[in-house]
């Protein structure tokens, strides 16, 4: 089986969707930015009465808040990507990877059809389902595959 359908094949709620902390709508950024450190992560999902309202990542502390005086102490509403690109976590992994492709995403949040939010789809998720499902081809792979020395070693 190629590395395509298997990807194919796979669901998105089979992959490790853990990666993402969560903020109620109204919140600071410096609560949401206290929670992404305590829990070891780089997105925030948003919320409002359990249902996604927005995503705050790394890439929105850079371009809304680094600059921006007194926006640590704003509202993480006015920072935040509102009403993000969602996938079904009965979609295939394939079809969430094109669509984070195709939109230079690195997190797709998951909900499912009643809007709850099942987790967080990254890059790393599918890498680790890799590593899982082919630990010798991944795991043993040199750290630079194509360099090739300039001289023969030893003497």
């Amino acid at each position: 089986m190629s590395l395509e359908s298997e990807l194919r094949e796979q669901k998105v709620a089979h992959l490790d969707l853990s990666s993402f902390s969560l903020a109620p709508s109204g919140s600071t950024v410096r609560a949401a930015l206290d929670q992404l450190r305590s829990d070891g992560n780089t997105t925030c999902l948003v919320t409002e009465n359990g249902k996604l309202m927005g995503i705050f990542t790394e890439r929105d502390v850079l371009r809304r808040v680094v600059d921006a005086p007194g926006a640590l102490d704003s509202s993480i509403d006015q920072v935040m990507t509102p009403a993000p690109t969602t996938i079904s976590p009965d979609a295939s992994a394939a079809e969430a990877l094109r669509l984070m492709d195709e939109h230079h995403f690195r997190n797709l949040p998951v909900v499912d059809d009643d809007g709850v939010i099942v987790g967080n789809m990254t890059h790393q998720s599918v890498i680790a389902y890799l590593a899982t499902r082919h630990p010798v081809e991944v795991l043993n792979l040199p750290p630079r595959p194509n360099q090739f020395p300039r001289k023969a070693e030893g003497g």
